[in-house]
């Protein structure tokens, strides 16, 4: 890539995930395929962690408990029902989820709570059940990685799609959500895997004639088979960046040069970017990932 057009796309990056109020400790990159367990709903699904098998080191292996547009609080309360809980674990990477973090057979674990974000937490109680998922993993295994996956909300929120992922990360994500478990676990904290700001990076450069194939913050999400637009879920492409971030979060590794053609989980070809643009995206999902201090991944200075 020529080093205008990298500059191009590094301006594109959002000034909120330059910081963190809770400094957290540098990891040391894994040195062999983690086994990761994802714990979450439709925002993670299972494409986009087949698609970080696929990009990952060999040895890398996942399993997961989904919903639909579940908490975490639906997850841990046995009473408490999952929507499609049948149709979203009808996989064999599924494990239940007490089971599986409470085992300490993983190397990483990802939380994922459900959005509208402020929804969840005032009357879920998103923090007290992010602790009480990320206690589970660290009394089990005090050598487990535990990750929040930031997602983002509906392109229609009403205070505009990019303007929420730039004020949440710091006050909600960070803030509210994370700010609780950082005060009592400064040594084994939870770290975050950057999804909405890298989407936000990329939707930036897009939009600006900078990724090769992509004009639209729309080209990234899912329509139905009459073309509605679907403002949350996102398609092929969208899950390919939020697994390269994952990918880039996890192995602390630049994802550039990663092969971009990949499999859906049923075995049929994902839709891919160009190769171009392939290389575009994998630059922006590093630089955004190192200039997030909290995803463990070891920062640069800004551009």
């Amino acid at each position: 890539m020529r080093r205008r057009s990298l500059l191009a796309l590094l301006a594109a990056l959002p000034v909120a995930a330059r910081s963190a109020p809770f400094p957290v400790p540098v990891l040391r990159p894994p040195q062999t395929g983690l086994r990761v367990f994802h714990l979450g709903h439709s925002l993670v699904g299972s494409d986009m962690p087949h698609m970080l098998q696929q990009l990952a080191p060999a040895g890398h292996d996942w399993q997961a408990q989904l919903g639909s547009g579940t908490s975490l609080k639906e997850h841990w309360e046995p009473q408490l029902p999952i929507r499609d809980f049948e149709i979203a674990n009808a996989t064999p990477h599924y494990r239940d989820a007490h089971e599986a973090i409470g085992s300490g057979a993983y190397d990483a674990v990802v939380l994922t709570e459900m959005v509208e974000l402020r929804d969840a937490l005032r009357y879920f109680h998103s923090r007290r059940y992010l602790r009480r998922w990320a206690n589970l993993a660290r009394k089990a295994a005090p050598t487990t990685r535990i990750y929040l996956y930031e997602t983002w909300h509906s392109l229609d929120d009403p205070q505009g799609w990019l303007h929420r992922l730039d004020q949440d990360l710091e006050h909600l994500w960070l803030g509210r959500l994370l700010g609780s478990d950082s005060r009592r676990n400064p040594n084994h904290p939870i770290y975050l895997i950057p999804a909405g700001q890298v989407l936000a990076a990329v939707v930036r450069a897009a939009e600006a004639g900078h990724i090769d194939g992509l004009t639209r913050r729309e080209d990234l999400f899912l329509r139905q088979e009459d073309g509605a637009l679907d403002t949350i879920h996102i398609n092929d492409l969208g899950r390919y960046i939020v697994a390269l971030t994952h990918y880039a979060v996890l192995y602390h590794r630049a994802p550039i040069g990663l092969a971009h053609r990949l499999l859906r989980l049923d075995g049929t070809p994902a839709m891919a970017l160009s190769h171009r643009a392939a290389q575009q995206v994998q630059a922006l999902v590093w630089q955004v990932v190192q200039a997030t201090p909290r995803s463990g991944v070891q920062t640069t200075k800004e551009p």
